[in-house]
């Protein structure tokens, strides 16, 4: 297991995606056409909480917290595919954030 120093760069990828995801959705729900943003919107919601929980069980040394990023990482690529989908500025940043996430949550599940 990891000590939770080196956890940080996972733990920090994490919350920031987590607030990405927060602010695209909140974004989408102001768009013109909200309804074709229903699934960017769901996933961002899912993938922020996901981020949370896997830096909450990561920062306290969980013995679930390797399982829990793989999944993370599963979600973070569903995320940042689905917001690719959209032109939006916060699409993109979530995408990117989504998908820098995906990759410190896989080497850690590794």
């Amino acid at each position: 297991m990891m000590s939770r120093e080196e956890f940080r760069t996972c733990i920090e990828a994490c919350y920031a995606c987590a607030a990405a995801c927060d602010q695209c959705a909140a974004a989408c729900l102001q768009e013109d056409h909200v309804k074709m943003m229903a699934r960017c919107i769901a996933t961002d919601a899912d993938c922020a909480e996901i981020c949370r929980t896997a830096a909450a069980l990561m920062a306290r040394g969980s013995e679930f917290a390797q399982q829990v990023c793989k999944l993370c990482a599963q979600i973070c690529k569903t995320c940042a595919e689905e917001c690719k989908k959209h032109e939006a500025q916060h699409c993109q940043d979530c995408a990117r954030a989504c998908t820098r996430c995906a990759d410190e949550c896989s080497k850690m599940a590794a």
